[in-house]
């Protein structure tokens, strides 16, 4: 496992920010990190990234355990934390040298270049990080945390107050290096981890509420089948209500309604109510309840 986590709790004081979390992450995956604000998700990055200790639990990466192997586990681990510190008076290749020399990098010349390469700061190498846009010194920061070519990413809200543009640029660049990389990714951005993670683990409270693969998470949580419908003319509600198995309808524009059902059999009533009234029916097609609403359900 590149990550391996099990039964951590960290406190403070009294407060448990983390409470018996488990989990591990694979080779090759990207993970996104969900949680409201005070969940506990930058003190379990925290924690992996050995920036603080857990109270008890054991936290290995690649192998290494977090206490015991601390240097072993930082030159497997690039991090970008939420407030991405950067040396803003210092050029970008400068900064790029500098973050390469702590790490006593073999031909730092060939790698910073590379890295500039990877990130895509060729336009703005030049010039003095403090100068750049804000997409620009996201890009320095994940140069930075991959520099070293570790086998593993923790990235702590990379694309907060990016613009559409930035965003989109940073979205396709994560994707790219989870092809080569291990990737730890906390967003509050739904749509962030539907288009990149393979992997979603939320937690709430210190507790992990949800872990599993990104596009398998909706189907489980979702107990009932949401159909959306459109007839070709008007009809009641009741009329619809009164459907066999329907559970609930709601008109969602005109003609096109939206039918809680608990079984796809059901859709046989829906057409065959039609055929009575007189309708004809447009569409049917199934809804999926976004990752966005899951999240709701699982931490409020």
């Amino acid at each position: 496992m590149s990550i391996e986590v099990k039964n951590v709790t960290k406190l403070y004081g009294e407060q448990k920010a983390l409470d018996d979390v488990s989990f591990s992450i694979k080779p090759g995956n990207i993970v996104g990190f969900l949680g409201p604000n005070g969940a506990g998700k930058s003190t379990m990055m925290k924690i992996i990234t050995c920036f603080i200790p857990q109270t008890s639990g054991s936290v290995s990466v690649c192998g290494y355990d977090v206490i015991d192997h601390p240097i072993e586990v930082k030159r497997q681990v690039g991090y970008l934390p939420e407030h991405n510190p950067l040396y803003l008076d210092m050029y970008v290749k400068e900064y790029l040298d500098f973050v390469g020399g702590v790490y006593k990098i073999a031909n730092r010349k060939a790698r910073v270049k590379e890295m500039i390469d990877i990130v895509g700061l060729e336009i703005e190498q030049n010039k003095k990080i403090g100068a750049l846009s804000k997409g620009y010194r996201q890009r320095v920061g994940l140069a930075q945390a991959m520099i070293h070519d570790p086998n593993v990413l923790i990235l702590d809200e990379p694309t907060t107050g990016l613009d559409p543009n930035q965003l989109e640029e940073i979205r396709g660049l994560i994707k790219n290096i989870g092809k080569e990389k291990t990737i730890m990714l906390s967003t509050h951005i739904m749509q962030e981890v539907e288009a990149i993670c393979n992997n979603t683990i939320i937690v709430n409270q210190g507790k992990i509420v949800a872990n599993d693969k990104t596009n398998e998470l909706r189907s489980q949580e979702k107990k009932q089948i949401v159909l959306s419908v459109e007839f070709d003319k008007s009809i009641s509600v009741k009329k619809l209500e009164s459907i066999e198995g329907v559970i609930q309808v709601k008109n969602k524009q005109n003609k096109i309604w939206v039918f809680v059902i608990e079984e796809d059999s059901i859709r046989n009533n829906i057409f065959q109510m039609a055929v009575q009234q007189d309708l004809v029916v447009l569409t049917m097609q199934k809804e999926t309840e976004g990752l966005e609403a899951i999240f709701k359900k699982l931490t409020t």
